[in-house]
Formats: structure tokens, C-alpha cells, sequence
């Protein structure tokens, strides 16, 4: 495959079926990835009242990454972002991840909470890992500064449909509003990684079934990224779609017309139905 990654989505990955809630919403009695020594550990991740607390979307993306670590060690990222770090769960688990790179490779983690930012801080910290973080609105500001030279991006955006006028909250609503069908803060964040990610970039987002991950891919398919999934998990109130995209030069010439139905490109990829209940 064009992103260096041989492994194929069928029979790769195991789903756990969980039990989950609306993004926003921390709820006790929430579980981990199993996988400790690699990851973040939850008691040592920090917490506030305004922050969003890591939860079922959190644990798909850093089981996704985990799927992926062999790749991603191959990449040898030099640079790695995280846009919209929360608690600090993701970003911290990936230099977990990566920390055998060592001094090599470089994390960046940005939120528009600045009480994310200072918690994504503590968690970092607690861990023994660094990160610079950032207090921004996605990546504002550094657009110039990092154009083409960020390796790997990891984003568990705000997709919870939601009235138009959440968007943009300072607290915790930060965190899941997403406005019209959940895309409208993820239709920014896609151009401008786009932007951020350099020529051998992966990008790793979150998507909701009603974000309609088919269209995503399609834009980004237009801007020159193939994508798969590389992970699918079902709770008990959604579906959590992990998306990986990479720059491929075929990939806006295959793009196919879009489709409003359910007869999409990408609802007939074969390996969909080994996920579906």
C-alpha cells in the first residue's frame, strides 16, 4: 500500500464490543485498552471539570495506533501532532508508543481549552514524557511555521451533531459539539491538516457513523489521500469509525462521484460487513 503499511483491514483487528455514552458525557466505570505497558495509564492521567475525560472514542484511537505501531516505528516520525488533546490520553500514549525513537522524534498537542492544554500538561508530565501544548483554536497560528513537516496526526475531532451555536465553546462542549451532522468543525480541521502533514504524512481521526466517514473520505480523496479503516467499534449509542488517510497521487484521479445514499463507494468495501452487527 502507497502509506508503507502492508497489513490489510480484514483480519487484523478484533472488535470489543463495549458499552458506551454520548462524547461529553464522563461516566464511571470506564475501561481501558488492556494494553498498559503501552499506553497512558488512567490513573495517571490528569483531570478537570471543564476537560473531557478519555472514554470509548479515546481507547478506539490508541487501539488504532497500537494496530498500527510497527508502522509507525518503520515511519520513524520526526514530528507528531495531536489537534484537540483533552486530557492528554492520545498524545501521551503515542510517545508511549514511539519512546524507543527517543530524542528523535518531536510531539505537539493543541486545544482550544486552555484548561485541556494545562491538563494535557499534567498528563504528559506524570508519564515522563514532553510534548509542547499549545492553547489554540486546531492549529492556528502555526500553519506557516509547520507546513509539510508534520509526520503523523492524530485527532478525535468534535462530531456530536449539534446546534451551530455550540460550536466553539469554551468548556467541555469544546470537546464534542460539532455542529450540522457532526462535520462542521471537522470539515475545518481537514484542510488544514492537510497543510500541517508532510509528503510520507498519516493522519488518524475519529469519526462518527453520522459524520458519514464515506464522504470524508471522499474529500480527502480529493485533496490526494487514499484512506482505510482501521478500526470499527459499536457501543451502545454509536459507531466509532478510526480513519487513516495518506497522500497517494492516485488517489483524486480514482475518486469517485459522490453519493447521498447508502449505496456509497464505501459502504462496499468488503471488509465493512466483518463489523457490522
Amino acid at each position: 500500500m502507497a502509506d508503507g503499511d502492508s497489513a490489510t483491514a480484514s483480519g487484523k483487528l478484533t472488535e470489543l464490543p463495549v458499552s458506551g455514552g454520548e462524547k461529553g458525557l464522563p461516566r464511571s466505570g470506564k475501561f481501558s485498552s488492556g494494553r498498559t505497558l503501552n499506553t497512558a495509564q488512567i490513573p495517571l492521567v490528569a483531570s478537570h471539570p471543564e476537560v473531557y475525560e478519555p472514554c470509548d472514542d479515546s481507547f478506539a484511537l490508541v487501539d488504532a495506533l497500537l494496530s498500527d505501531k510497527a508502522q509507525l516505528l518503520t515511519l520513524q516520525p520526526r514530528l507528531c501532532m495531536e489537534i484537540g488533546c483533552g486530557s492528554g490520553y492520545v498524545i501521551t500514549s503515542l510517545a508511549i508508543m514511539l519512546r524507543q525513537l527517543g530524542s528523535g522524534t518531536q510531539y505537539i498537542a493543541t486545544d482550544i481549552n486552555q484548561y485541556a492544554a494545562e491538563t494535557t500538561q499534567a498528563t504528559l508530565e506524570a508519564h515522563g514524557v514532553h510534548a509542547d501544548v499549545i492553547a489554540t483554536d486546531i492549529v492556528s497560528g502555526l500553519e506557516k511555521r509547520l507546513a509539510g513537516m508534520v509526520d503523523v496526526v492524530v485527532v478525535n475531532p468534535p462530531y456530536v451533531p449539534t446546534p451551530e451555536e455550540e460550536i466553539g465553546s469554551k468548556g467541555i462542549a469544546s470537546s464534542w459539539a460539532g455542529g450540522l451532522n457532526g462535520r462542521q468543525v471537522i470539515d475545518r480541521i481537514l484542510p488544514a491538516v492537510r497543510e500541517m502533514l508532510s509528503e510520507r504524512g498519516w493522519l488518524y481521526m475519529i469519526a462518527l457513523e453520522d459524520n458519514d466517514p464515506s464522504d470524508i473520505c471522499h474529500l480527502m480523496s480529493e485533496m490526494g489521500y487514499a484512506s482505510r479503516v482501521v478500526l470499527k467499534r459499536c457501543t451502545e449509542e454509536e459507531s466509532l469509525y478510526v480513519l487513516k488517510f495518506w497522500r497517494d497521487a492516485h488517489a483524486g484521479a480514482n475518486a469517485s462521484p459522490r453519493s447521498s445514499g447508502h449505496d456509497s463507494w464505501f459502504s462496499q468495501l468488503p471488509f465493512r460487513s466483518l463489523w457490522h452487527k
